[in-house]
């Protein structure tokens, strides 16, 4: 048994929209340190997971514990505490320079040498913004947008790092890349990543623990490659659990 400690915990959690649910008793946890994949075939519930854990869905039942403690998560309170989210789709204020970006990430600090301070700090790990830094975020490359919006995650120096769909609509080679600077961050900075995504084969190769999802419920939870070797995922992604 991990002798880390527990920071994340979502505990018999149903989310519903409407007449849809989302989620129907999803649990997980997340110790500190750790990358834990999040996996499972279109509208198995995985991005609102992240949602229900960062303040935006509802929970209608269970709830979530930070540092064994229940909380009611607020999308500003969880910042916070401790938790950046990282939404699918390379969001970035494109009216905004890059700079502009971080430093919109950082609200919370007040200070702003200690910002000054996190903007180097989240430039060591993505050189490829350092010389973009006065340019509107509007011309960068898809692969360099989805760098700012990595960084800008960074800037509240998170515990947990909340991340959906981080590869979407990426080239390979810059697939690639955003596995390797997930991979770094978690090791240069000790930060635990939650990672939902489709490219499997990347996610499992940096994940510690696995979780397979489907129809809002947590199916399987193990280690990626007793994971790969159970044959799970061929079963819920062809329909067939």
């Amino acid at each position: 048994m991990s002798n880390k400690e527990i920071l994340l915990k979502v505990e018999d959690v149903h989310v519903h929209y409407g007449g849809v649910k989302a989620l129907c008793g999803a649990s997980m946890q997340v110790d500190e340190g750790e990358i834990v994949a999040l996996m499972g075939p279109n509208g198995a519930g995985k991005s609102t997971v992240l949602k229900a854990i960062f303040g935006l869905a509802p929970i209608h039942e269970g709830g979530v514990l930070w540092h064994e403690h229940q909380v009611k998560p607020v999308s500003h309170e969880m910042v916070e505490r401790g938790i950046s989210f990282v939404p699918q789709g390379r969001r970035v204020f494109k009216h905004l320079t890059v700079k502009e970006n971080l430093e919109v990430g950082g609200y919370v600090i007040r200070d702003q040498k200690e910002i000054n301070k996190r903007i180097e700090d989240v430039l060591d790990i993505f050189p490829v913004l350092r010389s973009k830094i006065k340019d509107k975020s509007s011309s960068l490359s898809g692969g360099q947008q989805q760098m700012l919006a990595l960084a800008r995650g960074l800037m509240v120096d998170p515990k947990v790092l909340l991340l959906d769909e981080p590869s979407l609509g990426l080239a390979p080679k810059i697939v690639k890349e955003v596995f390797q600077k997930i991979k770094e961050i978690n090791e240069r900075r000790k930060t635990a990543i939650v990672v939902v995504e489709h490219n499997i084969k990347s996610l499992l190769e940096i994940a510690q623990r696995a979780y397979v999802l489907d129809k809002g419920r947590v199916v399987v939870s193990d280690i990626p490659s007793n994971i790969v070797n159970s044959g799970i995922l061929e079963k819920v992604f062809l329909g067939k659990l």
